[in-house]
């Protein structure tokens, strides 16, 4: 048997629930024919790139599918005959990529580190200054009014 990674998209006025029962039906036209699904992954609700139907988001869903390609032909013609499916890709593979897809990994962002942690190796570099100039403010201040006052009388009027 064949290796193949399918991926559909389903319309956005349906629910999660109907979107795990499409993916039953085609596992169950995979499974009758002989075949079997070895991993899926779905990818959620996401905004397409453009209008499709007048859908301007979908539902993704990833099939890594062991089977003849015969399975595969059902499969496919299922998913033209359902009207919850906006649009559906099939491709042959020499083996699956163990682990999750790469959909699937830059939406786990969890592993990533914060921006602002309490660590203090994830704090900006200019903080640490700001509480130092602003601990030697008042007497710079003071410096600066009084040469302020010195310059006003030097001033000769033009400005009003």
């Amino acid at each position: 048997m064949a290796y193949y990674e399918c991926v559909f998209i389903a319309r956005q006025d349906i629910s999660a629930t109907q979107v795990e029962g499409l993916c039953e039906t085609f596992s169950k036209v995979i499974s009758d024919n002989d075949g079997s699904v070895v991993n899926t992954e779905n990818w959620g609700l996401r905004t397409l790139s453009y209008r499709i139907n007048k859908n301007r988001k979908a539902h993704y869903v990833m099939f890594n599918i062991d089977a003849p390609a015969p399975a595969i032909h059902e499969m496919e013609r299922q998913m033209r005959i359902n009207e919850d499916i906006l649009r559906y890709l099939t491709i042959k593979l020499d083996a699956f990529e163990e682990g999750p897809s790469v959909m699937m990994q830059s939406r786990q962002r969890d592993d990533r580190p914060r921006r602002y942690d309490n660590d203090s190796n994830n704090k900006p570099a200019a903080a640490p200054e700001a509480t130092v100039t602003e601990a030697a403010a008042p007497e710079a201040a003071v410096a600066e009014a009084a040469a302020v006052e010195t310059a006003e009388p030097a001033s000769d009027g033009a400005e009003a």
